[in-house]
């Protein structure tokens, strides 16, 4: 399933709050955008190009420098497996194979029906809570893969399910 169409409308309304021209802007401009869209949509970064009056390579570089930015779409729900050290050790990888089974999409993903993305990042820096996995911005501290897969599927995804 391929993502919505996006309005332009919802990509003006967006811009509106952010005065033309103002190029210190960029960063905020695209947290909003991404917080409208959940990734940068193509139209949404011309546009904000052509508003804050600054090349679409400059845009494209900085949405693509910071990590916290995405050009594909995402699912309505994001999983991410920390995989720093201290969550290595305590069992992530596990985690995180345990996640592409249920998800049935491999780290970096998105399930066809757009509801989960799964990701995996090098640290977060709540080594204490590890191993640790993210769903939608809530931190899920000293997990296994059976309370993964029991989350997941409180969610309406586990492995077979539509």
């Amino acid at each position: 399933m391929k993502a919505s169409p996006i309005d332009p409308k919802r990509i003006d309304l967006v811009l509106s709050r952010h005065p033309k021209g103002a190029q210190g802007s960029l960063v905020n401009v695209l947290h909003d955008l991404q917080a409208e869209f959940r990734y940068l949509p193509k139209e949404a970064l011309a546009k904000a190009a052509e508003h804050l009056d600054v090349p679409a390579a400059h845009l494209y570089g900085v949405a693509t420098f910071y990590e916290s930015f995405h050009l594909k779409p995402r699912g309505d729900h994001v999983c991410t497996v920390c995989m720093g050290t201290a969550c290595h050790v305590r069992g992530a990888p596990r985690l995180l194979e345990q996640a592409e089974r249920d998800l049935e999409i491999p780290s970096g993903q998105t399930t066809k029906d757009m509801q989960f993305t799964l990701e995996h990042v090098n640290c977060v820096g709540a080594c204490a809570l590890g191993p640790l996995v993210i769903i939608d911005g809530k931190y899920h501290g000293n997990m296994s893969p059976d309370r993964l897969s029991r989350v997941l599927g409180k969610m309406g995804k586990r492995k077979g399910s539509k």
